[in-house]
């Protein structure tokens, strides 16, 4: 564009804002003396026009002078009307059909009062009838058209304006409507709705506020390249996922940012209004359908009961934490070994719960007198056993520390829970303890025999909850790709065929509580975690939600597959028996443990007899000695 052409479309920005500003200052005392300037001008231009459309632009004296005379009678029947109608409140940028209705019953009103007064009241036969009724029509052209110029004004600053950015809507129904009405209405957000798409064939080349419906949901790149989009919004707030992930697939070279509308359960009734649309997020992508949660078989199980919760500064742990203290449990004992992320948990439901009882009790897993100490000064109820170290490669380096705290560890807690008459006890399992490739989940296996075995030796009720990944979760492979996204790349990859489950924390939780209910000893429970995702396409898919074109502006890199790791998980082994429970996301896995002859014993001895030694080798070789040769499982 050139300088001249530039300077003329920054002056005319500056003429329609300033003139649309004008008419949006509502509690400006100013502006209600222009807005009831405007309004009497429009009258007595309508008026003036009436009396030359009705003599043909030749006005007789004695018309004229009888029109004179009338006109402050009509101005203040008008003046009264209008205001009584309330046409001289509110902001003439959001004017809409409601505002033209109450424009027609004020002008209809004004005619049939001003006949009266004029014909009726003061007889004066020489105004004529059809003046009146002129004025009250040209009245609701003029009083509305003003109106709609003012509007008009801010939406063409905003096209005209190139620092707006411009938005390319998808869904043409309600919600798209009423989001693309308020941008419009509002030109200080500096966004400019250009284009809608839609798959629905009755709306192709529909026009919604004087937009386009352009095409269908995969035709979404080539429109936003023709009307040169800077960002695209999903105003579809009752999509599935499935629908989000056809969005993201359908702009894959787009260079636009995606952002999206809440959905029907966060939006309830409200008008679909800017302040709503947020940025697109993974979970969007993966979100299922809403857990229906049984709060009556979870207020018995946790209201005003002491529940003590380990690795409570964790990522399931502190959600635990958040989901139990809704349910008003007698004490919340936090038991976690991270000093940091304990403070950080126990702030937080301070603030949140600031009437419930709240133990932060800092204190590690394997520390038999900390954890005696925790179990006697407490007597905790129900224990959600979710401490343990989680991380792959991590855990392969450092087995000992692996082995110590998730078998041994498990092993303390256990017996201590058994020994205080604990009722229940949740032991937070993973996928990755089927069919066990890496130390971490053999050690988490033999964390599901011992809770298992465990149930032979009293009245508590050991129960197993298993799932895989979580998102955004302490090491998370989301977390990885954020950062290295917001590095410019690259985002590393194993293997391009490696797959995992993955489950908000938040859902994972919900399921791990109804899980929790069921309350049969000894029974592992798996939760439907849905369809395994390839993590090349998760990659992909963080790269396209960040603005960015995968393998162009992000380069993917593949490193191989790190130790201990899997091509993909499997939440139960081919042998197991699954059966439903009342949950429909949640089984149960019938196949009995094997009975171990007192082999299991017999291991955990000489674990705590060479743990102390830290001889890495010697038990690794025990772990999978114990968990393939012995064939316990």
């Amino acid at each position: 564009m050139t300088s001249g052409k530039m300077i003329i479309r920054q002056n005319l920005i500056k003429i329609l804002g300033f003139f649309h500003s004008q008419f949006d200052q509502t509690n400006n005392g100013h502006w209600r003396v222009l807005v009831v300037g405007c309004h009497l001008l429009m009258i007595c231009l309508a008026n003036l026009s009436a009396f030359l459309f009705r003599f043909e632009g030749i006005i007789p004296k004695e018309n004229l002078e009888v029109g004179i005379t009338g006109l402050p009678h009509v101005l203040l029947i008008y003046t009264a009307v209008l205001w009584i109608f309330g046409l001289f409140d509110g902001s003439w940028k959001y004017v809409g059909r409601y505002d033209l209705i109450q424009i027609i019953w004020a002008c209809l009103t004004s005619t049939i009062l001003s006949y009266l007064w004029i014909h009726e009241g003061l007889g004066w036969t020489l105004y004529p009838r059809s003046v009146i009724l002129l004025t009250g029509i040209l009245g609701i052209g003029l009083v509305g058209g003003i109106r709609l110029g003012v509007r008009w004004c801010g939406e063409r600053a905003q096209e005209v304006n190139p620092f707006v950015r411009r938005v390319l809507v998808v869904g043409a129904g309600n919600a798209g409507e009423g989001l693309v009405r308020d941008l419009l209405a509002n030109p200080s957000y500096g966004y400019n709705p250009v284009v809608f798409v839609d798959d629905n064939p009755q709306k192709y080349k529909m026009k919604i506020h004087g937009l386009s419906v352009a095409g269908k949901i995969a035709e979404i790149d080539y429109i936003a390249k023709k009307y040169k989009v800077d960002e695209i919004v999903i105003a579809v707030p009752s999509s599935i996922p499935k629908t989000i992930q056809n969005i993201v697939q359908a702009c894959q070279t787009c260079l636009c940012p995606i952002k999206t509308l809440p959905n029907v359960r966060e939006l309830l009734d409200d008008h679909v209004k800017f302040q709503y649309i947020r940025p697109l997020i993974l979970e969007d992508l993966l979100q299922r359908e809403p857990i229906q949660t049984n709060m009556q078989a979870l207020h018995p199980l946790l209201g005003g009961r002491r529940v003590l919760v380990t690795g409570a500064g964790g990522s399931i742990g502190s959600e635990l934490c958040r989901q139990i203290a809704n349910y008003r449990p007698e004490i919340l004992i936090l038991f976690e070994r991270h000093e940091f992320s304990l403070y950080a948990i126990d702030l937080e439901l301070r603030d949140t719960f600031p009437h419930a009882r709240i133990i932060p009790f800092l204190g590690d897993v394997t520390d038999l007198p900390r954890v005696e100490a925790v179990f006697t000064t407490y007597e905790p109820h129900i224990v959600f056993h979710a401490a343990a170290h989680k991380h792959v490669p991590l855990i392969e380096y450092n087995s000992v520390e692996g082995i110590r705290n998730n078998i041994l560890g498990t092993k303390i807690i256990g017996e201590a829970a058994l020994k205080n008459g604990v009722d229940r006890f949740i032991l937070v399992s993973t996928d990755k303890a089927v069919n066990p490739k890496s130390i971490m989940g053999a050690t988490k296996l033999v964390a599901e025999h011992l809770v298992q075995d465990l149930n032979r030796s009293g009245a508590t009720r050991f129960v197993i909850v298993r799932f895989g990944n979580v998102l955004a979760s302490n090491g998370s492979v989301v977390t990885l790709f954020r950062d290295q996204i917001r590095k410019g790349g690259p985002v590393t990859i194993t293997h391009p065929r490696v797959k995992r489950y993955f489950m908000t924390i938040a859902e994972a939780v919900q399921l791990l509580l109804q899980a929790s209910a069921q309350g049969k000893k000894g029974v592992v429970f798996v939760l439907d975690m849905g369809e395994q995702i390839y993590i090349a396409d998760l990659a992909r898919n963080m790269i396209r939600l960040s603005g960015f074109v995968p393998d162009r502006d992000i380069k993917l890199e593949f490193i191989g597959l790190r130790p201990g790791e899997k091509m993909c998980e499997e939440l139960f082994d081919e042998k197991d028996i699954l059966e439903s429970t009342t949950h429909p996301k949640i089984k149960m896995v019938l196949t009995p443990p094997a009975a171990n002859n007192g082999q299991l014993e017999l291991y955990l001895r000489e674990m705590e007899k060479f743990s102390p030694m830290c001889d890495s080798q010697l038990l690794s070789k025990k772990l999978w000695d114990f968990v393939y040769t012995k064939n316990v499982m």
